[in-house]
């Protein structure tokens, strides 16, 4: 998936810090979005993965204009219901600018909506 930065991107619009470079939080989404596709052959009918932990280096600025190519390795197999992928990120340089791994579980959808905790009162529900 490719990327260019704009000023909505950078650490200065998302609050993650003061200068007009590509954001962490904003890189992290793009990388968790190449891993949901790259997910897709492992889900079935109804089900679906959410991201579970992030261990991801920045490693290179990238200035408004600038270019992103986000890749997510989709690990062999599943272990269980968890799936750790690597990402990287390499700019229109061919610099890196992040490195680092994904775990997403697969869950199914329902099962997983309905356990989440109501938007309004925060309740979580009975079990």
């Amino acid at each position: 998936m490719r990327h260019e930065v704009t000023d909505a991107d950078t650490a200065t619009s998302v609050g993650s810090g003061d200068v007009p470079v590509l954001a962490t939080p904003r890189l992290i989404a793009w990388l968790e979005a190449a891993t949901v596709r790259a997910a897709a052959p492992f889900t079935a009918a109804g089900q679906t993965t959410v991201g579970t932990a992030i261990r991801v280096q920045h490693l290179r600025a990238t200035r408004v204009g600038g270019r992103v190519e986000v890749v997510a390795e989709a690990p062999a197999a599943a272990v269980g219901r968890r799936l750790t992928f690597l990402v990287r990120a390499v700019d229109g340089a061919g610099e890196l600018v992040a490195t680092g791994e994904i775990d997403r579980a697969i869950v199914d959808r329902q099962r997983f909506l309905a356990a989440a905790p109501d938007p309004q009162t925060g309740v979580w529900p009975a079990r």
